[in-house]
């Protein structure tokens, strides 16, 4: 599995480091897996995954000492027991989550004094950027073992996470999260969309909020995608999720191909399937077979940063039907940087990252009916098709490439770098 936010703080690990920073990228929970280099240190996981688990559910973990902690935060025990997927599905995990916000008060307090007992033999860091809000009850204690130093927090999606927390675990962890607000120096949100969303769901302050943008690195010499259309390609690449829509573009896919005229297509799917998504997918997969569409479907599996290149490059229009409003979007940066038109629903990031490239349309919703209608009139514009795709092309390389996204995020950095002695 490549996580999107993983992907995101890899990439933007890297890009500092050649800007000359000095960036110690700190794996949690399980090892960081991304489809570029890994910048991130191998040698150990912290709140590994094994541990918070073990310490959440037997007391006697809570007082193990850390060399034996070692035995199974190892990370090629972690990977070995997971099989690459600890679970993450919140309706089981409210427990462990408001645990874990309760930071030094939580079951998981050994996970916070083994990560402050580590940083002692480190160099002390200008600023520590915390990647989601999930983690903010680690800001009051680095704070005060390294001397007040400035903290951030990336906002990046795990809205949908605590949205999905049963009761009443949900409105406790959001408590948890309001409180603690305080002791971050800035908030940057990776879309205008969930900068504004997310300060009005967690009560963020306007003057703590920034935005920094995603960014890509398009592979050199890419040229943009041949769009021959020959059969009309409509292609997915995310997490084979519901919250991704795979299943609306399914049925998007059967109206088109059924009742609105679209000559016999393809449709191809690739992206992280876990264990979990087997059922779900079985059921897309059928739906097609009852419709006579099974011969147009494939799936493509989870490739690696050349085959997701070369997947792109077989589309003519891609397509990622989220129900969810997505504050990411990264797979469109992705789609454009092969020179693919997109079409997404009206809510989220997606009109944003239209108004800034140019690279795609918008359906009225994403109700699969809105969603054919969008994919046929791109069909139907041959010529209006292959300019949004030379569109997106070009504007993903004149604004959306890692170096602009670091620079956006160093220049968040440098804003709470520059105001931490005032407030010491």
């Amino acid at each position: 599995m490549y996580c999107g936010s993983c992907l995101r703080d890899n990439a933007l690990a890297g890009a500092l480091i050649r800007r000359g920073h000095d960036v110690t990228l700190l794996p949690f929970y399980t090892p960081t897996l991304t489809d570029e280099k890994n910048v991130s240190r191998k040698e150990r996981v912290f709140f590994g995954g094994i541990s918070v688990f073990l310490e959440q559910h037997v007391s006697l973990f809570r007082h193990t000492p850390e060399l034996l902690d070692r035995l199974w935060d190892a990370p090629w025990v972690i990977k070995a027991f997971s099989s690459g997927s600890i679970a993450v599905d919140p309706r089981v995990l409210g427990a462990l989550t408001v645990s874990t916000l309760q930071g030094e008060q939580g079951r998981q307090r050994k996970e916070i004094e083994k990560l402050l007992h580590w940083l002692r033999d480190e160099p002390r860091p200008d600023l520590v950027n915390i990647p989601y809000t999930l983690l903010i009850s680690l800001a009051r204690p680095l704070k005060r073992a390294l001397g007040n130093v400035p903290v951030v927090v990336t906002l990046q999606g795990e809205d949908l996470f605590l949205d999905g927390l049963p009761e009443p675990f949900r409105r406790q962890a959001l408590d948890l999260i309001r409180a603690q607000a305080a002791d971050v120096d800035l908030f940057v949100a990776i879309s205008q969309y969930y900068a504004e969303y997310m300060r009005d769901f967690l009560g963020i302050p306007a003057s703590k909020m920034r935005v920094a943008p995603l960014g890509v690195a398009p592979p050199d010499g890419l040229a943009p995608a041949p769009l021959d259309r020959n059969p009309f390609t409509i292609g997915y690449f995310a997490r084979i999720a519901p919250e991704k829509g795979l299943h609306v573009l399914v049925e998007a896919y059967r109206l088109l191909r059924r009742e609105k005229g679209l000559p016999p297509a393809r449709l191809l799917a690739a992206g992280y399937r876990g264990p979990d998504q087997q059922a779900y997918f079985e059921t897309i997969t059928r739906q097609l077979g009852t419709a006579g569409l099974a011969g147009e479907f494939e799936y493509r599996g989870s490739p690696d940063r050349a085959g997701k290149f070369a997947f792109l490059h077989e589309l003519d229009v891609f397509c990622v039907p989220s129900p969810y409003h997505e504050p990411k979007a990264l797979y469109l940066l992705e789609a454009m940087a092969a020179g693919v038109p997109f079409v997404s629903p009206a809510y989220g990031a997606f009109p944003e990252l239209v108004s800034a490239t140019g690279g795609g349309t918008l359906a009225k919703s994403s109700a699969p009916e809105d969603m054919a209608d969008a994919l046929l009139a791109l069909w139907k514009d041959d010529e209006g098709a292959r300019d949004l795709g030379r569109a997106g092309y070009h504007r993903v390389r004149e604004r959306f490439t890692l170096d602009h996204m670091a620079e956006r995020v160093e220049s968040v950095y440098k804003e709470a770098v520059t105001a931490a002695p005032a407030g010491r």
